[in-house]
């Protein structure tokens, strides 16, 4: 069917940003929010959202008024009666949805297509609310809509044949990359990227590492647009925390329980950049102190060494600190040592950070000296313990994994999984892209080093990962 006419529920941000991009496109959009104030809000986000297009350059002034004199704002939902399509922005609770599409129905033609942009939540609950279960579908944008070129596209079991495929075409026409996926609780990015970010909370409770560290290790290690912490900051906790208890309640995998540390912030109030506070708020600098060891021996490395050589650093028998460059266990090569106190892990990940690894020998002065020697060099030193994976690879390598099982069971394509990645998160490279790039054996001892230490049944090595490299291959088979 062609689509000319499109209603748009709900004009926050997001639902806002939704009725720019239709409009845009050339198509007549009908706005609906709930009352006078809310929908004076909406409108100053349509036009403080093209305004910034015109400053940029991306819309003239023509355009500009063009685009919004397509959209027109109401307070009644019935104007929707004659919309070919009609997309839900409101609140991710379950009930206020369904209570929605169940009066949209009443009022839209039969041939309607409904949709929601729920991020995480049933669309088949949703569409079950409805006389038109087959009409109805997920069409989840992603923040900011003007600008994120991803559509997820959530199919049901009723969902009329032809008409994922016929949103995916929409979707192409706005501008937009959609993936076609069935009705899962995340779809792709939400499944892959909440759990991440909620293992990243696990970790700072556990001590592993502090907050600074964590997001420092992610975003100058490996490559990511910024930290976990910063983008939980971003997204908001209890929006996090909802879509991990949404997860949880389908799978009940330990993977998906919300993070302690995530629930009591939640609980406190402190939601991240809408409340003021989350993991970041204002906060005091803490003085930094300076170590007084001088003397140093690199093992592991010949390349660290050579730099600190150059460095003006010299090599003694009878060091203030050793460096061990490795993966861990880090304490058993402590203890081969007269002075196993002196020894601290390096684990350098990517070319800007190295994480310096204490073991429960380690003496405070050591972990110091190592953190100021490798500042010298120009690497930014990340203080965690002596854990499997110690930060980075603890944090990808399970991420890396869910991925493989997501494709391994038919869910989505490893072309989907990528692009999804990189198009809704702004990552440098989709999952299967880091996969090869680490090596798939590096991920599979990596994620066995894992399990073996926390016995957590989802860092098991998917079994498809395991078969490649047991065969010998390199990269993931591809049609």
């Amino acid at each position: 069917m062609a689509f000319e006419m499109v209603g748009v529920v709900g004009l926050g941000t997001m639902g806002a940003g939704i009725a720019e991009v239709f409009a845009r496109a050339g198509l007549r959009v009908i706005g609906v929010e709930a009352d006078a104030e809310a929908l004076a809000r909406g409108r100053g986000h349509l036009e403080r959202s093209t305004g910034r297009a015109v400053d940029r350059g991306r819309l003239d002034p023509a355009e500009r008024d063009a685009v919004l004199g397509r959209v027109t704002l109401t307070t009644a939902r019935d104007d929707l009666r004659d919309a070919d399509l009609v997309i839900e922005a409101i609140p991710e609770l379950l009930e206020y949805k369904v209570a929605l599409f169940a009066d949209l129905d009443r009022i839209c033609k039969p041939s309607t297509v409904l949709a929601t942009n729920t991020s995480s939540l049933s669309v088949t609950a949703i569409a079950a609310a409805t006389g038109r279960p087959g009409r109805v579908i997920g069409m989840h944008f992603f923040n900011p809509a003007p600008v994120m070129r991803l559509v997820e596209v959530v199919h049901t079991v009723v969902t009329e044949p032809g008409l994922a495929a016929e949103i995916g075409n929409l979707a192409r026409a706005l501008g937009k990359t959609p993936v076609v996926v069935g009705d899962r609780a995340g779809f792709v990015v939400n499944r892959l990227l909440l759990p991440y970010l909620n293992h990243a909370a696990e970790l700072l409770g556990q001590g592993t590492a502090d907050r600074d560290g964590i997001d420092a290790a992610m975003k100058l290690g490996i490559g990511l647009p910024m930290g976990p912490f910063t983008l939980l900051d971003l997204i908001g906790l209890d929006t996090s925390y909802e879509i991990m208890r949404v997860l949880f309640d389908e799978t009940r995998s330990r993977r998906h329980a919300p993070a302690p540390l995530l629930r009591e912030l939640v609980s406190a109030g402190l939601l991240g950049r809408k409340s003021g506070r989350g993991f970041h708020g204002p906060e005091d600098p803490v003085p930094e102190e300076k170590s007084a060891v001088t003397t140093v021996r690199v093992a592991g490395s010949a390349e660290l060494a050579e730099r600190l050589a150059q460095a003006g650093f010299t090599e003694s028998d009878d060091p203030g600190v050793v460096l061990q460059v490795g993966d861990r266990p880090v304490v058993e090569h402590a203890v081969r040592l007269p002075h196993p106190e002196r020894l601290v892990g390096v684990h350098l990940v990517g070319t800007q950070v190295a994480e310096v690894a204490s073991t429960v020998l380690t003496a405070p002065q050591a972990a110091l000296a190592a953190r100021d020697l490798l500042k010298v060099i120009g690497l930014t030193p990340v203080a965690c313990r002596d854990r499997a994976g110690f930060i980075a690879d603890a944090l990808i390598f399970p991420y890396l994994n869910d991925a493989v099982r997501m494709h391994e069971s038919g869910y989505a394509s490893i072309a989907d999984i990528d692009a999804a990645m990189k198009l809704g998160c702004g990552y440098p490279a989709g999952p299967f892209e880091q996969l090869e790039a680490y090596g798939l054996a590096t991920v599979r001892d990596g994620l066995r080093a894992l399990y073996a230490e926390y016995r957590e049944p989802s860092f098991a090595p998917a079994p498809l990962l395991d078969r490649l490299v047991t065969a010998g291959l390199t990269t993931f088979p591809r049609p």
